[in-house]
């Protein structure tokens, strides 16, 4: 039989009404649907359809031509509802299979290399869920490598995922094909789906600092509920000798050099101890670590990383050979660099939302760091933007920011939609001597709270709420690049007077040795951080009746209660609408839209995270929701702020993960949010203005929602307000698997000590006194 042909439908308006066209003629069915996830409005919504043959495909566009022309017979007139839905109908191309970006990166890599040499990319094949087609497909592909002077280094196939690869060696002028999308070269192959470049790692830096730093006294400490996917760490390190397993499924230690497992070390330092200028105290679990890097803290340069990412948690967590079924938190400070998130969600992002959902895990990921250089027209040298009033130079850099942000995106997997996406700001425990030492770099935003200039911004996925949250990833400075008719500055590295203080690799005898580092990586470790630290506290609080309960519902907890912190700084989402707009009246929702691409759901502060006061309560629900259920969760009321004319909040977070359908418009099949409380009036709260709206919330798997009033609330004795979660219709392919959801509500009026006990007085689960 000849091959099957991939068409390419350009929609015009909504690609839901479009894709139910499609399904109303008989022997039809659409393969994939995107709809892109961009703010990028030169981009039309695509599906694809697969026909049997080049016969058929000419028929599709003989119609299609036909129709233009008003020209369509009788028995055709079906086709006008389809087609009256379309921008354009064409046979997928080498233009769909070579991005421009990939090809500016391939160029890159071939950029100065001689002809005989070969340079490794990646092959992405049509899914097909057909073994026998599959492999078909597949010795095409290969036969048609070989034939240009190729050869085959790794094959993958992940059927959860729709992900099909090859990952292969090929001489430059093949590339250079490829490059150029000859329809003769690789480009042109009817099974390809996509041509990239190798994956390549995300970096960091860790700058090494004078001195050492001892380590602490060891502990019993607890199996682990908390996996690092990252180098290998120098596990005789002092600072985490105690306190890390490593587990090297797939046999990248023996070839990581000592002095160059700086990314590993860096990251299980963060985890364990945080910050170490803070001098916290360190988990009292083990963490797993599963080395992803190999030598020179890269990717396996034989294997595909979306497999090498499959194997690693496989290993982990599936079955009876499992070697840590107890983790429900992975963190993955990792990203592509090479794959910024445009639209298209990468077949990473797939993989770890379904492992997210079928093994209750929380992945921790690192959106990004953006280190390219960047102008700022408003200064002409570097002497006037450091001299600058702090203000202006604020001001200045992110109207510079605000002008790129296309060219800033997330790095995969950071576009996740079940995951836990965390960007950097500004912020780390230097001190004020040591601060002193930055003399040739500047610092951009002084004491306001903001993101790093290196850290990716959003959206996500489907215009998703992303990076979710930032925690601390060091107060980034700037240094000057080059000078023409103005500046253009770069992001500097970690240093002792701007970074996060860490554990790194010895060096001369040195076993104790200290460094420094920063950016989103950085800030996903102290996020994995936190959220162990979260679960710590529940299970000191509340025992069996939190351990007890499935992983999965722990999972999406302990997401909801790492994001429920959160918040704009009201100063800095200050500064983003005035300066970046857009300005006039009833533009609201577009000035959140830039406010939510920089700082997400908000800022974290990490012992906020799990920190008690007198004024206020915060507890939490979780369970299963089924189709077309909804759960109501009273939540109870203080008197004491009855009657008392001063700010009061309820702060509400909701998590779930959900189950996806890859190649679908509708790739997040279930969406849950929370209805508005009707009891808001009573209790002299409406909606705060720094936050996204509903309709920017509801777009991923966290619904996050804050009231505020400063009158007098009307509450009775034994009063409770109702918090409802309601599951929508699925949006994908229909699932009657219950959702896992984890809620986190907090009720505060400060100066107000009574909250707290008077809400614990009434709670259902009891809490374990201290002993």
């Amino acid at each position: 039989m000849a091959p099957e042909r991939l068409l390419v439908f350009e929609v015009r308006g909504s690609i839901s009404d479009f894709a139910n066209a499609i399904r109303r003629l008989p022997g039809l069915e659409l393969i994939d649907e995107e709809e892109f996830g961009s703010d990028e409005g030169d981009k039309a919504p695509v599906a694809y359809l697969m026909v049997p043959d080049i016969r058929a495909l000419r028929e599709l566009e003989s119609l299609w031509r036909r129709w233009q022309r008003e020209q369509l017979l009788r028995g055709e007139t079906p086709w006008r509802n389809v087609f009256e839905l379309l921008r354009d109908l064409r046979p997928w191309g080498p233009q769909d299979r070579v991005q421009p970006l990939e090809a500016n990166y391939l160029m890159e890599v071939i950029d100065g290399r001689d002809d005989s040499d070969v340079v490794r990319i990646e092959i992405e094949l049509v899914f097909r869920a057909d073994v026998r087609v599959a492999l078909e497909r597949q010795a095409q592909v290969l036969a048609a490598v070989d034939a240009f002077g190729g050869r085959a280094v790794h094959i993958a196939k992940i059927d959860d995922i729709a992900y099909h690869a090859i990952l292969v060696d090929l001489p430059v002028p093949a590339v250079r094909d490829i490059i150029d999308r000859r329809i003769e070269g690789l480009a042109g192959l009817e099974p390809i789906m996509h041509i990239r470049p190798q994956s390549l790692a995300s970096s960091i830096e860790v700058e090494p600092s004078d001195g050492a730093d001892g380590a602490l006294a060891p502990t019993e400490l607890g199996a682990p509920i908390l996996a690092l996917l990252d180098g290998v760490p120098v596990a005789a390190h002092p600072l985490l000798a105690d306190h890390v397993v490593v587990d090297d499924p797939l046999g990248l230690e023996a070839n990581s050099l000592v002095a160059d497992r700086d990314h590993g070390t860096a990251m299980a330092s963060l985890i364990v101890h945080g910050d170490r200028n803070r001098a916290e105290a360190p988990l009292p679990r083990k963490i797993h670590v599963v080395p992803v890097l190999g030598a020179e803290d890269r990717f396996p340069t034989d294997r595909l990383i979306v497999d090498v990412i499959y194997t690693a948690v496989m290993a982990m967590v599936d079955g009876a050979t499992a070697t840590a079924p107890q983790v429900l938190i992975v963190n993955l400070s990792l990203g592509n660099s090479r794959r910024p998130f445009h639209g298209q969600i990468s077949a990473w992002s797939r993989l770890i939302d379904r492992l997210a959902h079928r093994y209750g895990l929380l992945f921790v990921v690192s959106a990004g760091n953006c280190r390219e250089a960047f102008p700022i027209p408003a200064f002409a040298n570097s002497n006037l933007y450091e001299d600058a009033d702090p203000g202006y130079r604020a001001v200045e850099t992110l109207r510079a920011l605000g002008s790129i942000v296309g060219e800033r995106r997330l790095f995969s997997p950071a576009e996740t939609v079940n995951g836990l996406t965390v960007g950097a700001y500004n912020d780390d425990a230097v001190s004020a001597a040591d601060r002193l030492n930055a003399r040739v770099n500047v610092d951009p935003w002084g004491e306001l709270q903001m993101p790093n200039p290196s850290s990716a911004l959003g959206p996500g996925f489907a215009l998703s709420v992303k990076p979710d949250v930032l925690l601390p990833g060091s107060r980034e400075h700037l240094r000057l690049v080059r000078n023409h008719d103005h500046i253009e500055v770069g992001p500097a590295g970690p240093a002792r007077s701007a970074g996060l203080k860490v554990a790194k690799p010895p060096l001369d005898g040195l076993e104790n040795r200290v460094g420094y580092t920063n950016g989103t990586s950085a800030a996903a470790a102290l996020a994995s951080r936190t959220a162990h630290r979260v679960h710590d506290a529940l299970e000191a609080a509340y025992d069996s009746a939190f351990t007890g309960l499935p992983k999965v519902q722990r999972a999406v907890l302990l997401k909801a209660l790492t994001v429920h912190p959160a918040r704009w700084p009201a100063e800095t989402a200050a500064l983003i609408r005035r300066t970046i707009g857009p300005y006039g009246g009833h533009l609201h929702a577009r000035q959140k839209d830039n406010i939510r691409r920089f700082l997400g759901f908000g800022i974290v502060d990490p012992e906020d995270a799990v920190a008690c006061a007198e004024d206020r309560a915060t507890f939490w629900a979780t369970g299963l929701l089924h189709p077309n259920k909804i759960a109501v969760i009273d939540v109870p009321v203080p008197l004491a702020m009855a009657g008392q004319a001063r700010d009061h909040s309820v702060f509400a977070t909701l998590a779930w993960f959900t189950p996806t359908s890859p190649g679908r418009r509708s790739y997040r099949s279930v969406r849950l949010k929370l209805l508005e409380p009707t009891e808001l009036d009573a209790l002299a709260v409406t909606a705060h203005g720094n936050q996204p709206d509903r309709n920017q919330t509801n777009r991923g798997t966290l619904f996050a929602r804050c009231w505020q009033g400063d009158k007098a609330p009307a509450i009775r004795p034994d009063m409770t307000f109702a918090l409802t979660v309601q599951r929508d219709p699925d949006q994908g392919a229909q699932t009657d698997d219950a959702i896992p959801f984890g809620l986190a509500v907090t009720v505060t009026m400060p100066g107000v000590v009574e909250v707290y006990d008077q809400v614990r007085q009434r709670l259902t689960i009891p809490l374990r006194q201290p002993v």
